[in-house]
């Protein structure tokens, strides 16, 4: 026999004050690191029948994968202090998500 429980939170005002605000960083945070890989696809795809052999092709840029975009989360809470709010944990599932996207 298997047993389940489930739980139901009553948050108080300040505590969904303080969810909402985490919600809208996450979701600022996964908009930008999507926007991110989709600009550096914008950037570095040619089709093969469109590229001429001889054209100046601009520096690559490594493509943001999920370490190196986990990389970028320590400088994040420093230029951002309100993201400190925010467990390391939660951003760094903010990642992994946005490579599951």
């Amino acid at each position: 026999m298997r047993i389940a429980y489930q739980y139901k939170l009553k948050p108080t005002k300040v505590q969904k004050i303080l969810i909402n605000n985490w919600l809208s960083m996450l979701c600022a945070q996964y908009n930008y690191l999507l926007a991110d890989r989709f600009s550096w696809y914008e950037q570095n795809r040619c089709s093969i029948n469109a590229c001429p052999l001889v054209c100046h092709l601009p520096d690559l840029r490594n493509n943001p994968d999920y370490f190196s975009q986990n990389k970028t989360l320590p400088n994040l809470k420093k230029t951002h202090p309100w993201y400190k709010t925010v467990h390391s944990q939660v951003l760094q599932d903010v990642v992994k998500r946005v490579k599951l996207a």
